[in-house]
């Protein structure tokens, strides 16, 4: 999960109150539902210590939630008496979750939020192609690549003029092909994260994909369905849904199998025992905590169900001061560290490096203890 939807809590000193809580309006009790719900997590917040001011502008927040087109849920984050960030949720949690502590309560968002990737979809015909930017909130079009235009006429006799004809027709579309390529190319270079999707006839798509620089064309995703002519949206849409949740799963796939390249092997069994020193990989709250405050985190993972996450570790003001102990956040530069779960110090300093972070499910071969991380460099020995 890319996280840089969560940079405003990184301005403010806290104490937080955090509240992620069903918003969903489907039953026709709702509103006494939700209104039951609200009750509940401020009276929560009250009792963990939050001050009045932060528990009222949390309750006057989610109260003013609006009946319809609300998300299944939301995360509200507050202190200082202001509500800072609120976040829309793909899933409703499985009980209200309400915290008042140092630092926000992040972990709990990464199953709950839908991460997958970002299309860069280009609707493809043989006189220029529309781009559009696919995400969680729908299509919106980027711009549109119009190929050189050719005046010919179809009805062209059958002698020695026709390969003329054919000759001019195939060289003004392998020239609309390379004015696509390039502006696919060139959008995806201003958002490398996307997952680019050619749609559209097969020779047509077949003709750019040609044309795209490497490696660039060997991750193209190319689907049948859609192109310029209207119609056909909704099978569209699905299939860019499928495109991008099994874009999400590679991602994870991808990040397990580097974590566990860079686990050292028992000799004799040849099973993973414990993260190589010096390697680009780290496991275990320590040594993700050393990558955190050498700035070389790249990708955070967290267990789905880990005991070492829930660890108490010391921060300080800034993200990066990480420690075990007290004394040692002291020794950072830390005057007042605070202690702090180490999934949520450590979703911190992923904010602050602009690094992603991933949950991993519940029976997939995860990092060691249910922290690890991938780094930018590798560690000193």
């Amino acid at each position: 999960m890319e996280l840089t939807f969560l940079h405003p809590l990184l301005d403010r000193p806290g104490p937080w109150a955090s509240v992620v809580i069903d918003t969903s309006r489907t039953t026709e009790d709702a509103a006494k539902q939700a209104e039951l719900r609200i009750r509940a997590a401020a009276r929560d917040l009250a009792r963990l210590g939050a001050d009045k001011r932060t528990v009222d502008a949390v309750t006057r927040h989610l109260a003013g939630e609006p009946p319809a087109g609300s998300p299944a849920a939301r995360a509200v984050y507050a202190t200082d008496g202001k509500v800072v960030l609120d976040l829309p949720l793909a899933c409703a949690p499985g009980a209200p979750l309400t915290a008042w502590a140092a630092l926000p309560r992040l972990a709990p968002l990464l199953p709950l939020r839908a991460d997958h990737p970002d299309v860069l979809l280009a609707l493809i015909d043989r006189t220029g192609a529309d781009l559009e930017l696919c995400d969680g909130h729908g299509r919106r079009p980027l711009a549109s690549a119009q190929g050189p235009q050719w005046r010919g006429h179809r009805s062209v006799p059958t002698d020695r003029y026709e390969w003329h004809y054919q000759h001019r027709m195939e060289d003004t579309w392998d020239r609309t092909a390379q004015v696509i390529a390039d502006e696919v190319a060139r959008q995806h270079t201003a958002a490398p994260e996307c997952v680019v999707v050619l749609a559209g006839d097969a020779r047509e798509r077949h003709e750019v994909v040609r044309r795209l620089p490497h490696p660039l064309d060997a991750d193209v995703t190319e689907l049948p369905s859609g192109g310029r002519a209207p119609g056909g949206d909704h099978a569209l849409d699905q299939e860019l849904e499928v495109v991008r949740a099994r874009a999400e799963a590679d991602h994870m796939e991808r990040a397990l199998a580097r974590l566990a390249a860079g686990r050292a092997r028992d000799p004799e069994t040849g099973h993973a025992v414990a993260p190589e020193r010096g390697g680009r990989t780290a496991e275990g709250v320590p040594q993700v905590l050393r990558a955190a405050r050498d700035r070389s985190l790249d990708t955070l993972l967290l267990g789905d169900s880990s005991g070492d996450a829930a660890r108490t570790v010391w921060t300080g003001p800034e993200a990066c001061q990480l420690a075990p102990g007290r004394s040692e956040a002291h020794a950072l530069g830390a005057r007042y560290p605070v202690p702090a779960r180490a999934d949520d110090a450590l979703l911190r300093a992923a904010v602050a490096l602009d690094a992603d972070a991933i949950t991993v499910p519940a029976g997939a071969s995860g990092p060691i203890g249910g922290v690890g991380a991938l780094l930018r460099w590798s560690q000193a020995a």
